[in-house]
């Protein structure tokens, strides 16, 4: 009884200290700002109406440091981020490997695009210059995504060099390339039958030009450029279709992109790091193989 006390009182202490710093994204001013946004909304974990785009850090383990760094984009339909569910807890988790996880904070529908791609871009230029400073190297920056922020994560590894990522400033010199991807029940077309309608119509708005569903439809993005990726998703999602995970992996087979995929049987929409979903559940064991078969993790 007492080592479990104890044990719970460990892990309690580095959950605390796992989120060490916020920094802003933009701390120069954020392009094409809201004269009037008002605050910021956090409904329970969900947070709304973003203004300022921040990264929270979570330094690696300190005993298993990999020099890999991971950005999270948490999902919402680009209307709110599930911030604890989608974001946090990926980064005490990826933190527990080693690796050094950035929570992202992005803009969302009441700016729509190119702010959303805009801010995930600058977040991996911004890593990448201050590689040094967190103790990570430059060329094993990846990205993780959970349903739009799963097309978010795609968006960054197929449209990371789109003058529409560009905002002005030297660090746009600084490559946003991911080094690698890990997509979780990712929002990837903006077409249908396998469209989420909901993210389309919060990020491109209700009337999109065809242009506009083309350039965001990610499957159609991508090349050979396009990192390697992790896809994990379930047949029983009823939200956003496993369409949308095989629609990615086979634009990457075709461009001879390594990837590989998991659609479970069960585990529906959204579900993170929760229990109970059947084979789905251990989905963050083949994920940290995958790492480790990538040499990202010991």
């Amino acid at each position: 009884m007492r080592s479990w006390i104890l044990a719970m009182l460990f892990l309690a202490a580095n959950s605390a200290l796992a989120q060490t710093s916020i920094i802003p994204v933009w701390p120069e001013g954020v392009p094409n700002a809201h004269a009037q946004a008002g605050p910021e909304k956090v409904d329970g974990e969900r947070i709304s109406n973003v203004s300022q785009p921040t990264l929270a850090v979570y330094p690696a383990a300190f005993d298993r440091p990999s020099g890999t760094a991971v950005i999270i984009c948490p999902g919402g339909g680009y209307q709110f981020l599930s911030n604890t569910r989608e974001g946090q807890q990926y980064a005490q988790w990826l933190s527990s490997l080693g690796i050094t996880a950035f929570v992202l904070k992005y803009r969302l529908g009441d700016y729509g695009h190119p702010a959303p791609l805009q801010d995930v871009l600058r977040a991996i230029r911004l890593v990448r210059s201050q590689a040094a400073r967190y103790g990570i190297a430059p060329d094993r920056i990846g990205v993780m995504g959970s349903s739009a922020g799963g097309h978010l994560a795609a968006s960054a590894s197929t449209l990371f060099n789109h003058p529409a990522g560009r905002a002005g400033g030297p660090l746009d010199a600084v490559s946003a390339r991911p080094d690698f991807a890990i997509l979780m029940y990712p929002v990837i077309t903006m077409e249908a039958p396998a469209v989420h309608a909901g993210s389309r119509d919060a990020l491109l708005g209700p009337k999109p030009r065809p242009e506009l569903v083309q350039l965001m439809s990610v499957e159609k993005q991508v090349s050979a450029a396009t990192p390697p990726t992790l896809l994990i998703h379930s047949q029983d999602d009823g939200l956003v279709p496993a369409d949308n995970s095989i629609l990615y992996f086979q634009a990457l087979t075709r461009a001879k992109v390594p990837a590989e995929m998991f659609i479970f049987e069960h585990g529906g929409h959204g579900m993170a790091m929760r229990t109970g979903n059947g084979t789905a559940t251990n989905w963050t064991r083949r994920a940290e193989e995958w790492l480790r078969d990538r040499k990202l993790i010991p």
